[in-house]
């Protein structure tokens, strides 16, 4: 079972249709919308400041999302997927956005709808990342703009397929 804890009069809210790992850790001022799955190793920590999720998100194995104390909070849009390992620090992701393996996303950071964060990458702090591009590199650079509706279908393919891959870790489920 997840560990959900509370700290400092805040605990976590948790939409319907939600899949928590079983070594997932959720502390504090979060608040989680429907048809997410926060996976193994992840780690969203609501401690110094808020976090908010929007529905149909996925947070992938190893992921830690954390703020700044009174001056960074994180806000993460619908239809979100944020793969293995990456780090997310104060940062706003709107609607429809991929970020890539291994990534890190800093305070401030605006990353828009329909944009990709290619693995690796590192955004750095107060960047604002346009709708409908893809940045790659470190630091994150520009690499050139997509069309919004094929970026829009293959990320909604990847949380569709998360949305179906948490449900076989549901209870009764072979």
């Amino acid at each position: 079972m997840a560990l959900i804890k509370s700290v400092r009069g805040f605990t976590p809210k948790i939409g319907n249709n939600v899949y928590l790992a079983d070594n997932a850790t959720i502390i504090g001022e979060v608040e989680i919308g429907d048809d997410c799955s926060i996976w193994f190793n992840t780690v969203i920590r609501g401690d110094v400041n808020g976090i908010k999720i929007g529905n149909k998100v996925n947070i992938q194995d190893g992921s830690v999302l954390h703020c700044l104390y009174e001056k960074s909070t994180i806000e993460i849009g619908n239809n979100v997927s944020i793969g293995h390992n990456v780090v997310i620090h104060g940062a706003k992701l709107c609607n429809n956005v991929l970020i890539g393996m291994g990534a890190i996303v800093m305070d401030h950071a605006v990353v828009g709808e329909n944009s990709i964060i290619a693995a690796g990458s590192v955004v750095l702090d107060s960047t604002i990342i346009e709708p409908d591009s893809i940045y790659a590199g470190v630091p994150a650079k520009f690499v050139k703009k997509v069309d919004p509706k094929q970026s829009a279908e293959m990320i909604q393919r990847i949380a569709n397929n998360y949305l179906m891959y948490a449900s076989w870790y549901k209870e009764g489920k072979e």
